[in-house]
């Protein structure tokens, strides 16, 4: 399984040249950064998710960025930024925009396209339609702010606990399985 995944990974060289990973220095060459150990790989994974879910641009620097700081795997925290991808993007935001609103307590509609003319009390005579436009960004950026929010601690430590609780499982049973060979 780890073999698997070492392949999957990109190679240290490979980012050590990399443009958008060049800022982090000689910090990169320590080979903690490489090992694939429980902790590395657990905290990388959830660090690349947590920066994949949170932020929609410069996902790997900044990923790449707190790996380095806290000594994480770096490939596994690049990787997993991938979480969120062109598939999976509309899903991811249209959730933690639902999530927002929720816990903002805001109505449960979407609110109009800029393009749309308004009813109701809502209706500003005058008003452009680049600051309908604003308006529009505005009501949906605050509760996609604070789902995102959520959305990428709440899975960023689920997916810590899990890529922690496989490893340890996997060690368990190979150790288990070795002992059973051994005749002990």
């Amino acid at each position: 399984m780890f073999e698997r995944l070492r392949r999957m990974l990109p190679a240290p060289d490979v980012l050590r040249r990399s443009r958008w990973l060049r800022w982090l220095g000689p910090a990169l060459y320590d080979p903690r950064l490489w090992r694939m150990s429980r902790r590395g790989v657990a905290l990388g994974m959830s660090l690349g998710v947590f920066f994949g879910l949170l932020v929609p641009i410069a996902q790997i620097p900044l990923a790449a960025g707190a790996a380095v700081v806290l000594r994480a795997n770096v490939p596994t925290a690049i990787a997993s930024t991938l979480v969120t991808n062109p598939i999976t993007f509309g899903p991811v935001y249209f959730v933690a925009w639902r999530l927002g609103t929720f816990v903002l307590g805001e109505p449960d509609r979407p609110p109009p396209a800029a393009d749309e003319p308004e009813a109701g009390p809502e209706v500003r005579p005058g008003e452009t339609a680049l600051a309908r436009a604003w308006r529009h960004v505005t009501g949906v950026g605050k509760p996609l702010a604070v789902g995102l929010s959520i959305l990428a601690v709440v899975i960023g430590l689920l997916t810590y606990a899990v890529v922690s609780g496989v490893w340890y499982l996997k060690v368990v049973w190979a150790w288990r399985a070795r002992r059973r060979r051994s005749g002990g």
